[in-house]
């Protein structure tokens, strides 16, 4: 079977490069499977502009595209990112081309422009059952620009209008949560076409032995307002708690600030890969407080299961179906100080036989649920659903 994967790179490195990567690489390892990539990248400046401005129907990607189809010749289209510089007219060369297409869903971008359902500092829902997002617009939900917003609500409503969503096979989202979400949205893609695929982690990584424990809590992700970094340090100032925060992004010099004003932070900067399993085998515990609804189980926290190590998560959106309190860890409101507080406290009241059963659980629950044999399995069967129905 030839399948061609199609991704599009943001201006900064994500998970979902890591994902596109890693499944690119798994796909290529399969018996029988004959995989090529085409990808493209957002750029800065004016070419940036120009790719923004061409994204509702870009024919220099898509002419691309047609090369690759007329020279490969796949059986599968899978698409990872469209956003922005090759945008959805790729689903429509596939369809006329009667190849079926796949495509993972990394965010939330097809039921609102802002892609994460989070605006100044809250979640942002209006635009899930709204057939178009005026509101979403006027708010200035992408990067507080009304330009931007308008024209990516204006790009997805076109291609919604046109039956593009339509025209793609089978959606892969990584959580229930997200299956649910878009569900119950406006854009009325059949459930059937919606199924379930999350990312995986390579369980090799964490064969070694875990190290003896700190007693500093560790956050490991972006340093921005929707992962919940700042209302998390300001929860935990002037408490005895010790937090290492490791990551990068545009609340750095907000989380500068406050390393300087207290005792118990520390900025570790942005790690490695093999940095932040160290830094994982070695804390008390891994700390995730996303304001926002996040589309999966984030990488860092099934790599903490897989260490054993014990996490304290926010309990909204799909962080919720794999951290159940006090099964496979320990859960807050993000918006509440005093509920996070409350979490580690709880946590470090337990008895440490408690917690290592907590631990364990959580451990067996990530290799039942995330280890690459299992979401291969589940991606190669969607594959050949897709294949042998071309529906």
């Amino acid at each position: 079977m030839r399948i061609l994967i199609v991704h599009n790179y943001y201006q900064d490195a994500g998970g979902e490069d890591v994902v596109f990567q890693q499944e690119s690489t798994a796909l290529s390892e399969i018996r029988g499977y004959d995989v090529q990539t085409l990808t493209f990248r957002n750029k800065k400046g004016w070419r940036g502009a120009w790719q923004f401005l061409w994204s509702p129907w870009n024919i220099f990607a898509a002419n691309k595209l047609k090369k690759h189809i007329r020279t490969f010749r796949p059986d599968i289209i899978h698409i990872h990112n469209t956003q922005y510089a090759c945008g959805p007219i790729l689903i429509r060369i596939a369809k006329n081309a009667g190849i079926p297409v796949v495509m993972s869903l990394h965010n939330f971008r097809l039921l609102c422009p802002s892609a994460t359902l989070f605006h100044r500092g809250q979640l942002f829902t209006k635009s899930i059952k709204a057939s178009f997002p005026w509101y979403a617009i006027r708010q200035k939900v992408l990067d507080n620009s009304l330009f931007k917003t308008a024209w990516t609500a204006i790009s997805y409503w076109l291609h919604r209008k046109l039956g593009t969503w339509q025209y793609v096979s089978r959606y892969l989202v990584l959580a229930d949560f997200s299956k649910h979400l878009i569900e119950s949205s406006s854009l009325e893609i059949n459930p059937d076409k919606i199924l379930v695929k999350p990312n995986f982690v390579k369980i090799q990584a964490f064969d070694e032995p875990v190290t003896e424990r700190s007693d500093d809590f560790l956050y490991v992700g972006r340093l921005s307002a929707e992962k919940g970094i700042l209302e998390l340090m300001q929860a935990l100032a002037n408490t005895s708690h010790t937090l290492k925060i490791a990551g990068a992004g545009p609340l750095q010099q907000d989380v500068d600030r406050l390393v300087s004003q207290n005792t118990n932070f520390a900025y570790l900067g942005s790690l490695t890969k093999e940095e932040v399993y160290q830094e994982m085998r070695g804390c008390k515990a891994l700390i995730v407080p996303s304001l926002c609804y996040e589309g999966g189980a984030p990488l860092t926290v099934i790599e903490a299961m897989m260490v054993r190590t014990p996490i304290v998560a926010s309990k909204l959106g799909a962080i919720a179906d794999v951290i159940i309190d006090n099964e496979t860890g320990y859960t807050f409101d993000p918006t509440q100080a005093s509920s996070i507080v409350a979490a580690l406290d709880q946590m470090e009241n337990d008895s440490s036989t408690h917690r290592s059963a907590i631990a364990k659980k959580a451990k067996t629950f990530a290799l039942e649920h995330y280890s690459e044999q299992h979401i291969m399995t589940i991606l190669q069967h969607v594959y050949d659903q897709v294949s042998s129905t071309n529906a």
